[in-house]
């Protein structure tokens, strides 16, 4: 990427709608209600023949409190310290308000001349008088545009094609200290943290990362995208993904916040690797047991991460209890990673980041099929199948068909009339004989054909055409 964009403004300017346009997708929520961007969102941009990054802000409040309006504001700040370029954002139609001018103010003294005014939703006449506006805040000529139908984007390219080739510049005299043929570093292992809300998933990777990039706070909710962050942990590349908290799906109401568990859902479906965040005073609530279930029937490797142990004052008792209920409650992730940890101190990040690269690991293994038929005939032979209206059901062959997760077909005579619970007796036995403790297996039957079928047919079909089948008396 040749620099970095952060889209300023105060609220419900259209800062997200923006952002969408310029990455081509729809990955900030957007809603009419003002103030539904908390945290940083950055995005790979694309604009005519310019690549750059992107970074969506929550909108600029006046409160520089301790509040969560005020915690806000000086992640947006902090954005625009560490951008190359902010557009501020103004809405066309409202015209440059008292809170434009506070924050021009702001942007003159913070960003030092790299800012770019922008008039949104100026489609149509209505916006004319707002963008005449906009010369006001003394930042230089504004573009007028409209995030939402895609007009003035040759302007705003125009804009920043200048700025491009200063960056670039720059860019190229860093790369001197390349070396020719250095590899690419590894593809990052895709992580989402999900679990209730307030359990305490933004900190815990504000702990991993090493700085304050997500919002936090004792407010319930607080997040609302799913955030990607990319970080170098322990040596090894992760981008791990926050999402909002998943109440009972009863107590969701407000559209905004049936949207925000829709984007976290969406985060899972996507990652390779899910962490459950458990609130250790009240683990695997009934909600935190969906979670669960949810990442396995998706198919992701699932770790759980028992948070807030530092509070926690009868730790062998709790510990062993937690274990217990994980086996009785989630028989389908048996033996899954359960870490204690501490998203406030830091302690145990060690162990849970061993847990995911191993639960990665074995979401990714592969079981040779010699292996796995001589295993199938020992299971067979130790607990043979059940015999429905005595024929007895034979399982012939075994193979395992992908990874990701560890997906095995065995070849019956009878798949329709297996039962499940002999299913779940040779999956159990999957996980155990193969090391694969609380990874998704999933096991296909299938009835594989006589090979001989065709042949006894031609051969009834050439005697039948001779005059009849031979008498052997």
């Amino acid at each position: 990427m040749s620099f970095t964009l952060a889209i300023v403004g105060r609220p419900n300017v259209g800062k997200s709608t923006l952002f969408n346009r310029l990455v081509g997708k729809r990955l900030a929520l957007v809603d009419d209600q003002p103030g539904v961007t908390r945290d940083l969102r950055e995005g790979a941009a694309r604009l005519g023949q310019l690549r750059f990054t992107v970074m969506d802000t929550a909108g600029l409040e006046e409160a520089r409190d301790d509040s969560l309006p005020g915690r806000m504001r000086a992640l947006t700040e902090r954005a625009v310290a560490e951008a190359d370029l902010c557009l501020f954002l103004i809405d066309a139609r409202t015209g440059v308000t008292r809170q434009d001018l506070v924050f021009a103010d702001i942007l003159r003294k913070q960003a030092q001349g790299r800012v770019i005014v922008a008039a949104n939703k100026a489609e149509g006449n209505a916006g004319d008088a707002g963008y005449y506006e906009a010369y006001n805040l003394g930042l230089g000529e504004p573009i007028a545009l409209s995030a939402e139908h895609g007009e003035g984007m040759d302007d705003l390219r125009a804009a920043l094609e200048p700025w491009a080739d200063q960056f670039e510049a720059r860019e190229a005299v860093t790369d001197l200290d390349v070396e020719e043929g250095e590899e690419a570093p590894d593809r990052p292992l895709q992580i989402a943290v999900v679990g209730r809300p307030n359990a305490g998933k933004s900190t815990l990777i504000n702990k991993i990362i090493g700085e304050d990039r997500l919002l936090t706070g004792p407010e319930a909710g607080i997040t609302r995208d799913s955030i990607a962050v990319s970080t170098d942990w322990e040596g090894r590349a992760f981008r791990i993904f926050d999402t909002a908290g998943m109440r009972k799906r009863a107590k969701v109401q407000e559209k905004l916040e049936k949207l925000s568990v829709s984007d976290g859902l969406r985060a899972v479906k996507f990652a390779e690797v899910v962490v459950v965040v458990l609130d250790t005073s009240i683990p695997f609530e009934t909600q935190d047991l969906r979670i669960a279930d949810l990442a396995e029937r998706e198919g992701r490797a699932v770790v759980f991460a028992a948070n807030k142990w530092d509070a926690e004052e009868h730790r062998a008792e709790k510990l062993k209890s937690m274990r217990e209920q994980l086996d009785r409650l989630l028989p389908q992730l048996s033996g899954a990673p359960l870490v204690t940890v501490s998203a406030l101190t830091g302690r145990g990040l060690d162990r849970l980041q061993a847990a995911i690269v191993s639960a990665h690991d074995v979401w990714n293994r592969r079981v040779s099929t010699g292996k796995l038929n001589q295993w199938l005939a020992d299971m067979v032979a130790s607990h043979p199948p059940p015999a429905p209206g005595g024929r007895r059901i034979r399982l012939r062959y075994m193979t395992q068909a992908k990874t990701r997760p560890p997906t095995f077909i065995a070849f019956c005579s009878l798949p329709e009339d297996l039962p499940t619970a002999y299913k779940r007796f040779l999956v159990n036995g999957l996980r155990r004989d193969f090391d694969m403790p609380g990874t998704p297996i999933r096991l296909e039957l299938r009835k594989r054909d006589n090979p001989y079928a065709d042949r006894k047919t031609h051969r009834a079909t050439k005697l039948r055409k001779r005059g009849g089948y031979k008498d052997d008396r």
